[in-house]
């Protein structure tokens, strides 16, 4: 693999704050030179690859040493870009690493753009686009199953299957060229017409298994958007601080002591919640807490499970109705709260499969949990093992395109149409195929996806 020639680039590639060290990356042909500028140590060029040595950052414009540090040496190729690779290891402090950089950068480096290490992981070959976006879903993980797909998509199970399945197209068109042009029968035509007709079957069962995942997969990479809605003084913001284990909610017994949307994520058996605790829908005159109500009610229509909270000690209220209907067509979990006090609720109002809890107590809150997991995923071993999924909008996006190109194949053998129209279609699918791994992306799109990513990656 030969890289391309790219100038040298510079990035903090630690967050910014207080910390036991902070990151400072090179990458270029000049990454070892620059270096070699500032660090007092041990000649850089003579250092083994993949070594980290002890040395100290020097300005020689100011002749001061700025840190103590330890210095990490990555020789090409084997490194993330492809490119010598310098990583700076200092002292976690905001002054010290920004001056690090700014001193690097005197010397001739360039700042990098978001996510240029990783783009230039892509030019040079060491990842492609699923692999690359795999990283950014590393990073922004938020539960351990999130986590692993993600190293699993990183590792290339989504793009192998999917050069796997361009190379086949790329058989089949061959195979129906070849028949056209060097016909061995007098039946070409039909001949050709059952070899498109039996891989487009193949190809588009394939994809649309892929989609059937999709589901999930954007659920683990995304959340669950998850409304907690009930009448004022409820339990609602005591079931959130549960949950979270934290005291997150102000908990009161006075009614509408939430006044607006709150928002935390957690991890429920590995899968991610985005919880929204909501102000207590009801009429009301304050003008602060009908905002609340008002953005409480768009918050429900949005989710993608609603959590109803009912107080079991007291009996059905007309807003308890009222939100029952509201939410009737959600996907929703019942819960009946304060089950440690008399139980005053009729029952034969509600459906059957309400949740009899009690935050006060910790009572059945891991019912909660279990019944999310039962809403979300059917079989929850298949999430572990299934190592090839969709879960990035982009790939469904393209998925979907590519499905209805195959299908555009299907509809023009059952027209009857010349098989090569039908070649226009299947090619169609082989190039939006090749966007998903970066094979056929145009330049604006790999532009586009590289600016979402951090700095420093």
């Amino acid at each position: 693999m030969i890289t391309k020639e790219f100038d040298t680039i510079a990035a903090i590639s630690t967050p910014l704050g207080e910390g036991a060290i902070g990151i400072v990356r090179i990458s270029g042909s000049q990454a070892f030179e620059i270096a070699s500028r500032i660090f007092k140590g041990k000649d850089i060029n003579r250092l083994a690859s993949h070594t980290i040595n002890y040395g100290h950052v020097y300005d020689p414009d100011r002749h001061e040493i700025l840190d103590e540090v330890m210095l990490t040496v990555m020789k090409a190729p084997k490194t993330f870009t492809r490119e010598d690779v310098i990583e700076i290891n200092t002292h976690g402090g905001i002054a010290v690493t920004n001056e690090i950089l700014q001193l690097l950068i005197r010397q001739g480096a360039r700042m990098a753009e978001p996510g240029e290490f990783t783009k230039r992981a892509f030019l040079n070959g060491r990842v492609d686009l699923t692999q690359a976006e795999a990283v950014m879903d590393l990073i922004r993980a938020k539960t351990d199953k999130a986590m692993n797909n993600a190293v699993r998509q990183l590792d290339g199970s989504l793009s192998h299957l999917i050069k796997e399945t361009r190379q086949e197209i790329l058989h089949t068109l061959a195979q129906v060229e070849v028949n056209i042009d060097y016909p061995e029968y007098d039946d070409v035509e039909e001949a050709t017409t059952a070899i498109i007709q039996e891989k487009t079957l193949e190809f588009q069962q394939l994809l649309e298994g892929l989609l059937r995942t999709a589901k999930r997969g954007k659920i683990l990479r995304e959340g669950i958007s998850t409304a907690i809605i009930g009448r004022p003084n409820v339990g609602k913001s005591s079931l959130l601080n549960n949950l979270l284990r934290e005291e997150k909610a102000i908990v009161t017994d006075i009614e509408g002591t939430t006044r607006d949307v709150i928002e935390e994520y957690v991890s429920i058996k590995g899968i991610p919640l985005k919880l929204i605790d909501t102000a207590g829908i009801r009429d009301t005159d304050d003008l602060v807490e009908k905002i609340g109500v008002e953005r409480s009610r768009k918050a429900l229509s949005e989710a993608d499970l609603v959590l109803l909270v009912l107080n079991a000690s007291e009996p059905l209220t007309d807003q308890d109705r009222q939100l029952l209907n509201l939410s009737d067509k959600s996907r929703r979990i019942i819960l009946l709260n304060k089950t440690d006090l008399e139980i005053r609720i009729n029952q034969d109002e509600l459906p059957d499969d309400c949740i009899p809890i009690s935050v006060l107590q910790n009572k059945n809150i891991d019912h909660i949990e279990d019944k999310i997991n039962d809403l979300f995923f059917e079989n929850a071993k298949q999430i572990e093992q299934d190592a090839t999924y969709l879960s990035n909008t982009r790939h469904i996006s393209l998925i979907e395109q590519a499905v209805a190109s195959l299908q555009a194949v299907n509809d023009g053998l059952a027209l009857g149409m010349p098989v090569d129209l039908l070649q226009v279609d299947l090619t169609r699918c082989w190039e939006i195929l090749g966007e998903i791994t970066g094979e056929a992306a145009p330049d604006e799109l790999i532009t586009q996806l590289f600016s979402q990513f951090c700095l420093g990656k």
